[in-house]
């Protein structure tokens, strides 16, 4: 039986073989035949490279597609974050500002009223003085 990291190394060099001609190619004969055949090896090149990571590693594909989503969700998180903190930031500043005010107007109307004792107080002389009347 044949060793396939044997089979890949030899298909390998093999492709290497055909783009080294395909330069050859370029130089010697006529520059579109060469460059269509240099194409036509590199692309198949890129496919071989595919099936063998395929096979290798049959995660390498999902790996790489969720490195790419995770930095662009987190460029995407980033830019909602400093968009968010603006808008946020200027509007919850208003509206703390806004509370203030109302809760310093609130506690100025709670210290003119009179307090829990001095209404009793004033409750207990208005008893005391119509039980002597």
């Amino acid at each position: 039986m044949l060793n396939p990291a044997r089979v890949d190394a030899v298909i390998d060099l093999a492709y290497g073989a055909l783009i080294i001609l395909s330069i050859g190619l370029i130089a010697t004969l006529d520059t579109t035949v060469g460059l269509a055949f240099g194409v036509g090896v590199f692309s198949s090149y890129v496919l071989h490279v595919v099936w063998k990571m395929a096979r290798f590693d049959p995660d390498w594909m999902t790996k790489a597609v969720e490195e790419t989503i995770e930095e662009q969700v987190e460029d995407v998180q980033t830019q909602v974050e400093e968009t968010v903190e603006q808008t946020v930031g200027e509007t919850v500043e208003e509206t703390v500002e806004d509370v203030q005010t109302q809760v310093e107007a609130v506690n100025e109307r709670i210290d003119r009223r009179p307090r829990e004792d001095e209404v009793e107080e004033i409750i207990e002389e208005s008893v005391e003085d119509e039980s002597e009347t």
